[in-house]
């Protein structure tokens, strides 16, 4: 199947065969697509490597056959998201994000809006943190996972903001006493459900609870954006 002028972002890129590159693409109409770029890494090739980095957006020509398409043409559609420091290390986690929990040909429009207006954000300099909740719970949405973040999975009332819950991934939220460990304000549950940025505790509450979710989703596994942004602080004075 050919594919023209696909709206496109570059997730991952690696070394393939002598010449050429193994990309990972977000597309708006296809999902995500493994995407063999032949012969970029040549001297003569008639298409720049340069083209194909990650956080700018792109019309992809494509060549779809089977499980890899093959890159005929592209062509950069904006201005690239200049991202430096952590809004940097921020973009590298979106993109580990959605590598590690979609599937290749598994079209999801709304998650690639939500990648494009992450990165816009991130590009701005607003909250980093807040992009990111933002996006996980977009994300979630977009793939079948979402969050419920209305009532008490076990009692079906709606959460109180005055209340502590804890999030268990395959149910939802379950009211707790304060002090459980992974325990959340119904505030800040309802605040992420709002779209309303809450405080930098109730942030960071949201940052475990959604580790917790997407390890889950990953079957246990740990993302290595987690460790690298770990690092990063760390080594701040």
């Amino acid at each position: 199947m050919r594919i023209e002028q696909q709206p496109a972002y570059v997730l991952h890129a690696r070394p393939y065969r002598e010449t050429s590159l193994l990309l990972e693409c977000l597309t708006r109409g296809h999902g995500r697509l493994g995407v063999v770029a032949r012969g970029v890494r040549g001297e003569r090739s008639r298409l720049r490597r340069t083209q194909l980095e990650p956080f700018q957006p792109l019309a992809l020509g494509l060549l779809l056959r089977g499980e890899l398409a093959t890159l005929t043409a592209v062509e950069g559609v904006g201005m690239p998201a200049r991202l430096s420091g952590d809004a940097g290390l921020a973009g590298l986690y979106l993109n580990e994000l959605v590598v590690r929990l979609t599937g290749r040909q598994d079209p999801h429009p709304l998650l690639f809006d939500a990648y494009a207006r992450t990165l816009a954000r991130l590009a701005a300099g607003e909250s980093l943190a807040w992009s990111l909740r933002r996006f996980e719970r977009d994300l979630l949405e977009a793939i079948g996972y979402g969050l419920q973040l209305r009532h008490d999975a076990d009692s079906g009332e709606a959460i109180e903001p005055a209340a502590c819950y804890r999030y268990v991934a395959e149910q939802g939220a379950v009211r707790c006493v304060a002090g459980s460990p992974h325990a959340l304000r119904g505030s800040d549950l309802l605040a992420l459900g709002r779209d309303e940025m809450p405080d930098s505790g109730g942030l960071k509450d949201l940052r475990d609870m959604m580790r917790e979710v997407i390890r889950f989703h990953l079957g246990g596994g740990e993302l290595r954006a987690w460790r690298v942004l770990a690092m990063a602080v760390s080594r701040r004075p």
